[in-house]
């Protein structure tokens, strides 16, 4: 997993029209629960899904089935 100093480059790498000088850190961070896990789904996957929800559904409906082979094995 790379980290946000990833990122960190040379001033010639941002373009001239983003303007950052007002810009917040964090402005926004307090809308998720500490607990909350951000991920990036590929576009084809997230076509699939209509919202969050049914992501949710999806993964909890895999975790179950490999629970029932774990326990077959």
């Amino acid at each position: 997993m790379s980290s946000n100093l990833d990122c960190i480059g040379n001033e010639e790498d941002m373009r001239k029209e983003y303007d950052f000088t007002h810009a917040v850190r964090g402005k926004y961070v307090e809308r998720f629960p500490q607990d909350v896990v951000m991920v990036t789904l590929d576009p084809d996957v997230a076509a699939a899904f209509p919202d969050a929800d049914a992501v949710n559904d999806a993964l909890r409906l895999l975790l179950k089935a490999a629970k029932k082979v774990a326990q077959a094995a």
